[in-house]
């Protein structure tokens, strides 16, 4: 499953600078962290929510729970809750998972978790489980004319992907390579005073 053209159309059209990063199927952004070996704080995670009667993405590194009463003080409304699954498919045509943070192209607001903004670049769900977009949190802000605000609670029992780690073969220590070569000598003067005999 590919990003949808009228994504790239609309990155194209308004110039802005992304990459398409390829990888397994992933369904949440905290698998695409584990996926990429990336720190949560680098992907973003969108959430369709219902504030009072309207729609809006709220955006939160994958590392955050949604903080409701933030969100709340943001919008400046009463109640707020998420959309539920077949809201996404009838109204906005898309599979639970695949929404893009892309409120233009969803013909809705954008809300961001001010967390995101301090990351160099940020990893966007692309309406696709297969690729995402990597483009800067600022660019992604002036394409979107996005609401920055504290909306994410940090989760605990999601950590960092650890790193790989190479193993690599210790050369051995001063005093062992004084043994290895005490013993080659012992060797040579033997095998010399069998041939002397």
């Amino acid at each position: 499953m590919a990003v949808p053209k009228k994504v790239l159309n609309h990155l194209d059209n308004n110039k802005m600078k992304y990459e398409i990063l390829e990888h397994k199927i992933v369904f949440t952004a905290f698998d695409l962290a584990q996926t990429m070996k990336r720190k949560l704080s680098e992907i973003a995670k969108t959430v369709l929510v219902k504030a009072d009667k309207e729609y809006y993405l709220v955006v939160v590194p994958a590392n955050c729970l949604l903080d409701f009463s933030g969100i709340k003080k943001a919008l400046k409304v009463k109640k707020v809750s998420m959309a539920r699954e077949n809201e996404m498919k009838t109204k906005f045509k898309v599979k639970p998972g695949a929404i893009t943070p892309f409120g233009s192209v969803h013909k809705v607001a954008v809300l961001i978790d001010s967390a995101l903004i301090r990351a160099k670049v940020v990893v966007f769900g692309a309406g696709s489980f297969t690729e995402s977009i990597m483009m800067k949190p600022k660019d992604f802000i002036d394409l979107e004319q996005a609401q920055k605000a504290v909306i994410g609670k940090r989760d605990k029992s999601k950590k960092d992907p650890k790193p790989k780690v190479v193993k690599k073969k210790r050369k051995a220590g001063k005093k062992k390579r004084a043994v290895r070569a005490k013993k080659k000598t012992i060797k040579k003067k033997r095998k010399s005073s069998l041939y002397s005999q």
